[in-house]
């Protein structure tokens, strides 16, 4: 049916049919390449999009075909060869969906090259019609003063519920409100608790209407059920079976801590979860010369008896050989973290979880209904299932007395038989029971996620200094920057505070000389070397402008140590990486910075800290349950807080002493032997893409300074990251500099 048939048979009499011909006659094209039929909020989706001028708000449910929309808005740009952007939160996913439409386009009669590709890190196609963007591009282009955005006619921004996200939901919201207004806009989301509120704002606010269309219905339905009686390995064993309809594999396994991932796989390597010849199409897929050093062994047995493991310590190479397999459906399971809920699409039957409570030992809560709802999404494949399966396991405590009682049960408690009483006083000795050190879950919690609301959207963090320098410079006078803060959504509580906060930044600028503000309290006066902060985007710029004047007399040591202690990893991470406690200072440590910490009573006389009242190492300071007051005993820390008593506003800088690239040195730079050697085989990931961003951290330090010191931890970075996965480093850091030069984040 074409756009104007549709319309009509949607629309009685024909009311709604507007007079843009061009635009129904795309649209008739675009139904007409479909080859299956559309839902029907599919089909309201397509023709609210031709239809209107200023742009959507689709909200709705994994796995309801909201990327055909999207569909329709690249076809429409390639028919009128105007450029449209297509945003995501991931580079994975960024990659996963420019395939997907170039492969569209080849279909479609266009060149592959009319999309392209631009994650920061990577460039193809970077001029091409359709342009596949990580959000924080987008938002560069819109700051950049080069008029990057060109003959734009529209912008998607995928998996926008992101707008929530505590540290990167401000590259949304500032995407979406200063994005120009002649640029439709077309937002896909999961289902969102205040959709229309939210709209309201932006027609409000910002003058942005947009239409809602959405829906809580999944094409799949889910099916939940609560495993109480069953270990994971007995469980994850009862989902094959040779019939299909009684088979719940492939399956997504989740886990909310990677060494859990690694131990439930290892559980799963000794059961018979693939045929003979499965295991021998698998280990023909598997090139031993990429699975020989580190955790690849390992993960090569787990594979080729069914089980992958996909969480961001497991190198790429590595995580990508296991999508392929599933995808190919040779391993039934994936143990996995929610980040790959979040993240690329792995279609699966079923999802298993084996906890509902996430965060520190002893300290973890329930899921959030948010990321809850996104890994029950990922259960039940369009293409393939009618119904999708969600499995949520007991704690094993829970379990094993729920197997007792079952046993226990079935001896006639009022027998006199001796066989009977025996095997009863037996189980009674054996009877299992809840530990005071464990935190369980319950049905009644399952129960609570699945009737839970979806989450509203609210503008969440303060905005960077990079965009604030972007207002001022625009404007001049901080009563723009307040009224621009005032319409952002969220309470009049929070709405003050950011208000508050707009007041330190303000201060700390004005102290380090990058600007001075009238006396009227309104205009300030911008210094030329207040775009020299633009130069720092992986640490907070004005420590970073800090930090490239203060080292540039430290040794190449020193400016390394520092480097590597602004990139945070996870404290489980970071405990094998601390600096060894008796090395010795380096120059900048000794002559300068101890100096101006005594002078600031910050030091002793001795130029050392006050000793603890026990025994405590720089590892005993860094768990999990680290306080970041504390007195500095090496050159990060120390940094830090002389940085500190430069502010005229308190500022939270955390710093991590460690030394990953500093200690492969050590190893001459064999990343294996190092890993080993510290026990971090498992998260080989982390640690690869800590060295990747360490170049890009030197790279930004290198261009404020030319110092070559910053050059030659960037090759050394480099060097290392191409000796662990040559394909991913390439592409994660191709194009840089030319990528990133003048952006604003």
């Amino acid at each position: 049916m074409g756009c104007m048939r549709l319309r009509r048979a949607i629309f009685a009499g024909g009311s709604a049919i507007v007079s843009r011909m061009n635009r129904d006659e795309i649209c008739d094209k675009f139904l007409d390449v479909l080859q299956f039929d559309l839902y029907p909020f599919q089909e309201e989706a397509l023709l609210a999009w031709f239809e209107i001028d200023g742009g959507l708000l689709v909200t709705a449910p994994t796995g309801m075909g909201k990327t055909l929309v999207a569909e329709a808005a690249i076809f429409e740009a390639l028919h009128t060869r105007r450029r449209i952007y297509y945003t995501t939160p991931l580079i994975a996913l960024t990659d996963q969906k420019f395939r997907e439409f170039q492969d569209r386009a080849e279909a479609w009669g266009f060149d592959r090259d009319d999309v392209g590709l631009i994650t920061g890190n990577r460039r193809v196609n970077p001029d091409a019609i359709v342009r596949v963007v990580v959000a924080e591009i987008l938002l560069n282009h819109i700051l950049s003063p080069d008029n990057l955005l060109g003959d734009t006619a529209a912008v998607v921004m995928d998996e926008f519920h992101n707008f929530n996200d505590f540290e990167r939901g401000v590259v949304w919201e500032l995407s979406l409100v200063l994005l120009p207004k002649n640029i439709r806009l077309m937002l896909l989301s999961a289902t969102v608790g205040n959709a229309i509120e939210f709209t309201r704002w932006l027609r409000e606010e910002h003058d942005r209407p947009l239409r809602i269309v959405q829906t809580d219905e999944r094409r799949v339905p889910l099916e939940f059920s609560w495993i109480d009686d069953k270990l994971i390995t007995d469980h994850l064993l009862d989902m094959l079976d040779e019939d299909d309809a009684a088979h719940r594999a492939p399956a997504l396994v989740f886990c909310f801590n990677r060494d859990e991932c690694w131990e439930v796989a290892e559980r799963l390597k000794g059961l018979s979860l693939i045929p003979a010849e499965t295991r021998k199409r698998i280990d023909e897929e598997l090139d031993p010369a990429v699975f020989r050093d580190g955790i690849g062994p390992k993960l090569r047995q787990m594979l080729i008896r069914g089980v992958g493991v996909h969480h961001a310590g497991v190198l790429p190479k590595y995580k990508e050989t296991v999508e392929r397999l599933f995808l190919a459906k040779l391993i039934p399971f994936v143990v996995c973290t929610e980040t790959l809920a979040a993240g690329i699409n792995l279609p699966a039957r079923s999802v298993v979880l084996r906890t509902l409570l996430k965060g520190k030992p002893r300290e973890r809560k329930l899921l959030p209904p948010s990321t809850a709802h996104q890994i029950f999404g990922r259960a039940g494949r369009p293409q393939f299932d009618t119904k999708g399966y969600v499995f949520v396991l007991a704690h094993e405590d829970d379990a094993k007395i729920r197997k007792w009682q079952a046993k226990y049960e079935k001896l006639d408690s009022g027998s006199k038989d001796p066989g009977i009483m025996r095997a009863r006083k037996a189980l009674e000795r054996k009877r299992p029971s809840r530990r005071k050190t464990e935190q369980y879950w319950s049905e009644g919690q399952l129960k609570t996620l699945i009737k839970a609301s979806p989450a509203n959207l609210a503008s969440r963090a303060m905005i960077p200094y990079q965009v604030l320098i972007y207002l001022l410079n625009t404007y001049g006078a901080l009563h723009y920057v307040r009224e621009f803060l005032a319409k952002r959504f969220n309470t009049p509580d929070r709405l003050e505070g950011f208000q508050k906060q707009l007041d330190h930044m303000i201060a700390n600028l004005a102290a380090f000389g990058f600007l001075v503000q009238a006396e009227d309290g309104d205009h300030v006066t911008l210094d030329d070397s207040i775009t020299t902060l633009l130069d720092f985007r992986s640490v907070d710029p004005l420590y970073g402008s800090f930090l490239a004047q203060t080292l540039a007399p430290a040794s190449l040591e020193e400016k390394l140590d520092v480097l590597e202690s602004v990139l945070p990893l996870p404290p489980a991470i970071q405990r094998p990486l601390f600096p060894p406690e008796d090395a010795v200072p380096g120059p900048l440590q000794t002559s300068v910075i101890e100096p101006a910490l005594i002078k600031a009573g910050i030091l002793s006389a001795t130029g050392s800290a006050p000793e603890p009242d026990g025994p405590e190492s720089l590892a005993d300071r860094w768990d999990d349950d680290f306080e970041e007051n504390h007195d500095p005993r090496n050159l990060p820390e120390m940094l830090a807080a002389l940085y500190e008593t430069r502010l005229a506003s308190p500022e939270i800088i955390p710093v991590q002493p460690k030394r990953v690239l500093g200690g492969l040195l050590d190893f001459n730079k064999d990343f294996f032997k190092f890993t080993a050697a510290r026990n971090l085989q498992k998260n080989e990931g982390l640690m690869l893409r800590h060295l990747l961003r360490l170049v890009i951290l030197a790279g930004e330090f290198h261009t404020r300074t030319d110092d070559p010191d910053y050059q030659r931890i960037a090759e050394d970075a480099t060097d290392i990251g191409i000796s662990i996965d040559p394909r991913y480093t390439d592409n994660f850091l191709s194009n840089v500099a030319r990528e990133t030069k003048g952006t604003a984040l």
